[in-house]
């Protein structure tokens, strides 16, 4: 099967030394999305792990799961249709219930869109769709953009992680700030995915 990331890869190792020995290091690009994943799933999912550890997130999102066992994923209507006291129970934020509940409203108004036509929407129009509900920010467009609908040009710039990792990478004093790492990522367009991919996994000096 061949390696739907080679070509990518080969190309940021061929940008300078730095990414050549860090890319040496790591390996083969294993991003791994979730392919067709609707959209309205993807940005519940999101929500639920935003500001935890992985392993809290699995947590509260299993115990969501748990209230609805005769669905692979609670659908917008039954979300609505929850009760406030049955989602803090599953560990979540007054704040998160709002947001969770606002994005199953929204996907019954159309508003969040299907897979379909989420798939033939370009980038930035469906960050400024998505952006309007409330607690859904940038990132957290850009990861259903990443993970659900396999884009390969994005650039999450306010990722702590991929500024960290340049930081590192480049051996600088400081982080790049958002607008700074959006002009540096110019450069790597077409593959920024696969970039951020691996500036996730610098290791620390």
């Amino acid at each position: 099967m061949p390696d739907p990331y080679q070509a990518a890869t080969q190309w940021l190792a061929s940008l300078d030394d730095d990414w050549r020995r860090h890319i040496d290091a790591v390996g083969p690009c294993l991003h791994q999305p979730h392919a067709a994943r609707d959209p309205y799933e993807s940005l519940v999912r999101a929500i639920a792990y935003q500001q935890l550890h992985a392993r809290a997130g699995d947590a509260i999102l299993g115990r969501l799961l748990a209230l609805f066992p005769s669905v692979s994923f609670p659908r917008p209507e039954q979300i609505v249709a929850t009760h406030f006291d049955q989602l803090r129970n599953c560990g979540f934020s007054a704040s998160k219930i709002a947001t969770i509940q606002g994005i199953a409203q929204a996907a019954l108004d159309g508003v969040v869109p299907d897979y379909a036509t989420a798939l033939a929407m370009d980038d930035e129009a469906l960050i400024e769709r998505l952006i309007t509900l409330r607690g859904v920010g940038r990132w957290t467009v850009e990861m259903l953009l990443i993970y659900s609908l396999e884009r390969m040009d994005i650039l999450p710039a306010d990722d702590f992680g991929v500024r960290e990792g340049y930081r590192r990478l480049k051996r600088l004093e400081a982080q790049p700030t958002r607008r700074q790492m959006i002009d540096i990522g110019q450069a790597w367009s077409p593959h920024r995915t696969v970039a951020s991919w691996y500036l996730w996994r610098v290791p620390s000096r």
